[in-house]
Order: C-alpha cells, then sequence, then structure tokens
C-alpha cells in the first residue's frame, strides 16, 4: 500500500473553500459535476447507483470527455489575498475518469478586472459559450504565472487520491487558474497558505483572529473530529465538521464531579495556539459553541502573549497571560466577553477537558506602531 505523506504547509489555512469564501467565477465545461463541487467544505461522497440525466453522479468537478480541441480549466477567486505554500488535488472516487494532469496559475485581480469574466451558468450539462471564451481572452489568464506546472495525477483510489504539491512562491494572489489536462474530474481542492491583507488603522477594530486578516493556527493537542483552523474560518459554522472538535479525553474520572465554581474537576485539558493576523489588543470576545450540544467543552481558558518571533514552537519558554480566565460554557450558543489585553501576536485556547467549538472572534486594535 502506498502511503500518503502528509506536508507542514497543510496544517495552514485553506483558502479556496466555500466556507472560507472561495468562489468559482469561471469553467469551460460542468457536464457531469459543476465546478463548485470542487471547493465543498465536506469530504466527497460516492453513491455507486446514483445517476442524473447526464450520466453518473460525481462528487466534484468532472467535464465531458474532450472531443473539440484544447483542454478544460476554471478560474477561482479565492477568500482574500493570500500567499499559497501548497496545494492539495483530491480525486477521490474518479478512477477511471479523473484529470490526467493539471497546472495552476495564478493573478492578482482589481475589481476591474474581475468585471470582464462573463456571468456564470452553474447548470450540470452545461458548457460556456464562444463568446464567453472569447471574452475571458481580455483578461490573459493562459499568461498568468505558473505556481504548479503541469503535473500527473494519481486515480481516486483510497491509496492514492491524495495528490499534494509545495508552491515554492512567496507572491501573494487573489484568483487562481485551474487546468486540467485535457478533460476529466477532480473531487476537492484545497489551497492552503496565509492572507496577506493591507494593515488598518489603529483605530479600526477588526477580528484579530480571523483567517481573512491573516490568522493562522500554529499547534494544538488534538483534532481527532475537525482541526481547530476551522474556528477561525468567516462567517458561522455549517456542521459540527465545520468546527474544532477533539476525542473524548480517556483521563476523564469515572465521576465527575464540580468546583466551587460550577466548573468540572478535570485532570486534562486540550489546547490550540494561534498567530493573530496583526500584533493587537484583543477587546472583546466571542466562543461560539453552535452545532455542538452533547459535545462543547465545559470551559474555557484563553491567554495571550507577545513574541519577537511570528511562528511559535513549542520548545520555547513563553510567558502566557490570562485574557479569559477558565469560563463555563453551555451548548449551541454565542458566548460574549469584555477584555482588555495587551498588545499580543499570539493566543493560546485551551478546553477542558474537551469537546468541540465552531467559531472564535477575538475583536480588538492593531497595534499603533504598525
Amino acid at each position: 500500500m502506498i502511503e500518503t505523506i502528509i506536508p507542514a504547509f497543510a496544517e495552514l489555512s485553506e483558502l479556496a473553500s466555500t466556507g472560507a469564501g472561495g468562489k468559482v467565477l469561471f469553467a469551460t465545461d460542468d457536464f457531469f459535476a459543476t465546478c463548485e463541487n470542487m471547493i465543498s467544505d465536506a469530504d466527497p461522497t460516492f453513491d455507486a447507483d446514483k445517476y442524473t440525466e447526464f450520466g453518473k453522479l460525481m462528487d466534484g468537478w468532472e467535464t465531458r470527455r474532450k472531443r473539440i480541441a484544447g483542454h478544460d480549466w476554471c478560474i477561482l477567486k479565492l477568500a482574500t489575498k493570500c500567499v499559497i505554500r501548497g496545494l492539495l488535488v483530491d480525486t477521490a472516487f474518479f478512477t477511471g475518469n479523473y484529470a490526467p494532469k493539471y497546472s495552476i496559475q495564478a493573478a492578482r485581480l482589481t475589481p476591474e478586472d474581475e468585471a470582464l469574466i462573463p456571468g456564470r451558468d452553474t447548470r450540470m450539462g452545461s458548457a460556456c459559450a464562444e463568446c464567453d471564451l472569447v471574452q475571458m481572452e481580455q483578461l490573459k489568464s493562459d499568461k498568468w504565472e505558473e505556481i504548479v506546472p503541469i503535473t500527473a495525477l494519481r486515480p481516486g483510489y483510497q491509496e492514492t487520491r491524495l495528490n499534494f504539491q509545495k508552491v515554492l512562491s512567496d507572491e501573494a494572489w487573489t484568483h487562481i487558474r485551474v487546468n486540467i489536462y485535457p478533460d476529466g474530474g477532480i473531487a476537492r481542492l484545497r489551497v492552503f497558505g496565509e492572507a496577506r491583507t493591507e494593515t488598518p488603522a489603529s483605530d479600526e477594530i477588526i477580528d484579530l483572529l480571523s483567517l481573512l486578516n491573516g490568522a493562522t493556527c500554529q499547534a494544538y493537542s488534538n483534532a481527532h473530529y475537525g482541526h481547530p483552523r476551522n474556528i477561525i474560518k468567516p462567517g458561522k459554522g455549517f456542521t459540527m465538521a465545520d468546527g474544532w472538535e477533539t476525542a473524548r479525553r480517556l483521563d476523564r474520572p469515572e465521576v465527575i464531579e464540580a468546583n466551587d465554581d460550577g466548573t468540572l474537576k478535570v485532570p486534562g485539558e486540550e489546547w490550540a495556539i494561534y498567530k493573530l493576523g496583526f500584533c493587537g489588543s484583543i477587546k472583546e470576545l466571542c466562543v461560539d459553541t453552535t452545532h455542538f450540544k452533547g459535545n462543547f467543552p465545559d470551559a474555557i481558558k484563553i491567554e495571550g502573549a507577545y513574541l519577537d518571533n511570528p511562528d511559535w514552537t513549542e520548545p520555547r519558554q513563553i510567558v502566557w497571560k490570562n485574557i479569559l480566565k477558565p469560563s463555563k460554557l453551555s451548548a449551541n450558543n454565542e458566548h460574549w466577553y469584555i477584555c482588555d489585553s495587551d498588545y499580543i501576536t499570539h493566543i493560546r485556547v485551551t478546553i477542558s477537558p474537551d469537546g468541540g467549538l465552531s467559531r472564535i472572534r477575538a475583536f480588538g486594535f492593531v497595534e499603533p506602531s504598525l
């Protein structure tokens, strides 16, 4: 069996999916399955018996077998301007119909550039019109910078479906062009990287913990059911899978007792560390347990630290200062807290004993010297 090694860049924020704010702007063909499936947040699924009037229903982007000159491609708008560190092209369940090769090009587009893109028809069985291709020539997307050269893909069997690709460019991009050669299917595309937004005014309150403002998850103790990077995504969580959820700790007591403040007496906890998008002072926190009804954490604690080095590494001795003392949580609810932290670059979120969170917001001001 082929073992797939998960690269370090796959721990970064994901910036192309629908939940992050990614969007399909153009695709040459959507015959068997529309391009929007490719950036769905959910894992791909397969129903062997499900067919449509156009053929086998597939959970991904699948174009018809090419019977004209050329190859298929699409344009994706990323959640925000970002540096792309790596990609995952997942061909799950596309075993005899996957795209044999692909490449990625990237650009920084203005709203005026984006206005040149024709309106999109998102129906299965459709394809762009010849006049749409003529209009798209104004963008010269075929001349965009190539960040992934033409690269072979593997079929969508369990042991070969995950195709990771590191990207070496340090440029920041807003849009990508995904080329497949010459046709076929891709189940999911994930784009991992770091947001590169403009520094806001020092008197403007922003969510310092939003991935759209450049925040990233740099370490965590447990991500059994959902990755902690999910809780810094924009918008409300869609389901429990769109949050951070840990396994049940095996050191929890046989009979649980409560402290005087109502929190539980438990020996263990889980944690995640985040680099803020900007060094700033947090004034208000929102801890959201939406969808977590029988598996929310009992309590949460949030601490902050100022690090000269932007990246947290475990062996370092860090003085963490309290921002939010251990606070009782409830099911399927938003919890708001007023606070006033020092200027910090990182926060540590600790939940006890285990469980799941949907989102955390950390509203505050950027350090004036930035």
